[in-house]
């Protein structure tokens, strides 16, 4: 660490980060199902106070499931609160558990499905369920792959951030800013892009294609990196498991006849898929994120 870079990181206003850091490095002591019933409590405390972010979880459920019964709206939203905070205490795990420990509590159901042909580069389509740094670690120990990274806010977030992604492997980070030639040059090298584009990011290389029937900016890059890179999708999903029993990544077959040509119709495929993968488990994708931010013209905020 460079001097500058601990004046940084140790700057009066970051003491509540690193007490929050503090606290995570205490509870990755605990066994996973203590650390899991901590998080369902504090999550479901959390979920009933009003607020910017329940009212985001509520506004996002409201939208795309519009036919739900809202008792059943609630209980997604109290257990998106436990999801959430459970996988926010458990990256203390992720930060300094053993490899043997993270092998246990991260398992791969199909390992064998992960390269598909074996021939093509591999793009893994890994959209945002709350497991998804899980799985991303637990990838990393068996091979180098590439992925994009977006600075995190504070400074002592983002070092642990990339500490915990960076700990078993020479695993790429490619800055957002960085552009697309570096991550093209990693996937047609042959190194596994684990993809994350499923958030609303502004207009700036989106199209609007349904999300759960509501238009939805939506990052186009998927197919044009797979028809320059002519690398096969693959989705990776991350499933986190009741009762503090750990989370299952599963690989999905290739997308078969992906790009198809039309672009509209290609990111429309990737939203369909992920509300497939949704409907399976709703209370674990991160709808505290504004998905539907970004409107078409003329049209007002669904957040007001």
């Amino acid at each position: 660490m460079t001097r500058r870079s601990a004046a940084t990181l140790l700057r009066p206003a970051l003491i509540p980060v690193w007490l929050g850091v503090g606290l995570l490095w205490l509870l990755h002591w605990l066994p996973l199902p203590l650390q899991a019933a901590l998080g369902n409590i504090l999550g479901g405390l959390l979920a009933l106070l009003p607020g910017r972010r329940r009212h985001i979880v509520a506004t996002n459920l409201a939208l795309c499931f519009p036919d739900a019964p809202g008792a059943l709206r609630r209980r997604w939203l109290r257990q998106t609160f436990q999801a959430s905070i459970r996988a926010v205490l458990e990256h203390g795990v992720l930060w300094w558990g053993s490899e043997a420990r993270l092998r246990r509590l991260i398992r791969i159901d199909n390992p064998e499905a992960a390269l598909g042909d074996g021939v093509r580069p591999v793009i893994w389509l890994a959209p945002h369920f709350v497991g998804l740094d899980m799985g991303g670690v637990r990838l990393t120990m068996d091979r180098t792959i590439v992925s994009m990274y977006a600075r995190a806010k504070d400074p002592v977030t983002d070092t642990f951030m990339r500490h915990g992604r960076t700990r078993f492997s020479n695993i790429v980070l490619i800055e957002r800013h960085q552009g697309v030639k570096s991550t093209l040059q990693a996937i047609k090298s042959g190194l596994p892009f684990y993809y994350l584009p499923d958030q609303d990011h502004g207009r700036q290389n989106a199209v609007f294609v349904p999300f759960f029937g509501v238009p939805a900016a939506t990052v186009s890059a998927l197919p044009r990196l797979a028809k320059l890179t002519h690398a096969q999708v693959i989705p990776a999903i991350t499933r986190q498991l009741p009762w503090g029993r750990g989370y299952a990544v599963r690989f999905y077959p290739p997308w078969e006849h992906y790009p198809s040509g039309d672009l509209e119709a290609d990111v429309a495929r990737m939203n369909t898929f992920i509300e497939d993968r949704i409907r399976e488990m709703p209370a674990q994708y991160l709808w505290l994120h504004r998905r539907f931010k970004t409107r078409p013209a003329g049209e007002p905020s669904l957040y007001a």
